[in-house]
């Protein structure tokens, strides 16, 4: 980066606007948790453990690791997206008056709502995660078509379809957006192609995400750092209300996974991974970021690649390629213990983040 870009990085207030604003997304969730979770253990709102894979075959290493956790409740990732929109509900009526009350400017503009740059990525974590949380309670009540609940693979992907649709729609109709940036290279105008790419990243990052959400504190770890990481870039980028929403799902996630940790007192659900996942596709393409998205969340190309080939194998070849898939649940076969899985997966991704970051940071110019 240039010495005179560096004039264009926001002030020390608007940092600590999105500091606070990640510290107080932490403090809401960590209060509300009790709450929700009291609810789920009421009301035994509990996975059920899958004996059956995609393609209708016997699970039998998912199912005999993980039978201790039957019945643990779900739906979990509503912790997130509810401390968030909570947060924007308080900066939106009761901060204004906070601020009148104490003469102070600064809790005034600690609202992240905005048109430009947090309308996008709230409305993808509202509609994908309240369509993981139908399937989070269909799969929990046994309802739907799918053996043991739930809704079927290409209903959910038709409709994440749709929703990723209408983002690609809104990106290059309305906001006339086409542009891919190389980082170190340069941008490129790809016209029409931006509306398959937008849909292909979005459906990456939330079915990837689901993927990943196979151990206790995996994803939650993951979306942390990712998160993170994306509060930077739009740090960096002068996009502060976006760095804060960046910097309010990270709080949330950080309490969130103060529970979740090995052994989890809850699971995400698909309303957490497939919200917080599609969520995550948005902001990187808001920041023109979709490489340095591949980079941070490398781990999700390694779950859902092995996925993939594990079920293409299977079906033509006749034959495994892994013990089980995705890959978190080969090395649980191979007999490592889950806490070993995640935190060498949460490593990896530390790294890979770094390395990410630092693409999206100094290649932002090129």
């Amino acid at each position: 980066m240039e010495i005179a870009n560096l004039q264009s990085i926001p002030g020390i207030d608007q940092m600590l606007k999105v500091m606070l604003t990640g510290i107080l997304a932490f403090t809401v969730a960590f209060l509300f948790t009790p709450i929700w979770t009291n609810l789920l253990y009421k009301y035994k709102i509990g996975i059920k453990i899958k004996t059956t894979g995609v393609e209708g075959d016997k699970l039998t290493y998912v199912s005999k690791l993980h039978k201790k956790k039957g019945g643990t409740p779900t739906m979990g990732g509503v912790i997130v997206w509810f401390s968030v929109i909570i947060l924007i509900i308080l900066s939106q009526f009761l901060f204004p008056y906070i601020a009148i009350l104490y003469d102070s400017h600064f809790i005034a503009r600690l609202d992240f709502l905005s048109r430009k740059e947090t309308y996008l990525p709230l409305f993808a974590l509202a509609a994908a995660g309240t369509l993981g949380l139908f399937d989070d309670i269909m799969s929990v009540r046994g309802w739907g078509s799918n053996k043991g609940g739930g809704m079927r693979f290409v209903m959910r992907f038709g409709w994440l379809f749709v929703i990723a649709g209408l983002g690609a729609w809104w990106f290059y109709s309305k906001l006339g957006w086409d542009i891919l940036h190389i980082p170190g290279v340069g941008d490129f105008s790809i016209g029409l192609w931006y509306i398959p790419l937008f849909i292909f990243v979005i459906l990456f990052a939330a079915f990837s995400s689901n993927e990943t959400d196979g151990l206790d504190g995996l994803n939650a770890g993951v979306l942390l750092m990712a998160f993170a990481s994306f509060a930077i870039i739009a740090f960096f980028q002068n996009k502060v209300d976006l760095a804060a929403f960046c910097s309010a799902i990270s709080g949330a996630l950080l309490a969130f996974l103060w529970f979740n940790i090995y052994p989890a007192r809850f699971f995400m659900g698909d309303t957490g991974s497939v919200g917080l996942g599609a969520t995550l596709g948005v902001v990187a393409l808001l920041t023109n970021s979709v490489v340095a998205l591949f980079i941070i969340v490398l781990i999700y190309s390694l779950e859902s690649g092995s996925a993939f080939i594990q079920i293409m194998s299977k079906k033509y070849f006749g034959r495994k390629v892994f013990l089980a898939a995705p890959i978190h649940h080969h090395f649980e076969a191979l007999g490592w213990p889950e806490p070993k899985i995640v935190m060498r997966a949460w490593v990896f991704t530390f790294l890979t983040a770094g390395i990410g970051l630092l693409v999206g940071i100094i290649g932002m110019g090129s």
